[in-house]
């Protein structure tokens, strides 16, 4: 448990730093991303950039506990 834990917190960390350059690749502004300006006020809701993250995360967890 506790290995899993560390190779998550790796993982994020990792993601943490690359995310400058992933949000280049268009990462963060994908289709299914809600993105509401008004005036003085933002709303931003990653909702396929979460199921994108969330399918490599499952995928890599997956292939970990193998």
């Amino acid at each position: 448990m506790s290995r899993t834990l560390i190779v998550i917190g790796l993982v994020i960390a990792a993601i943490g730093l690359l995310w400058p350059w992933l949000g280049k690749i268009g990462l963060g502004a994908l289709p299914g991303d809600i993105l509401i300006r008004r005036g003085n006020f933002t709303v931003y809701a990653p909702i396929a950039t979460g199921i994108v993250v969330s399918l490599v995360l499952t995928l890599l967890l997956w292939i970990i506990r193998r």
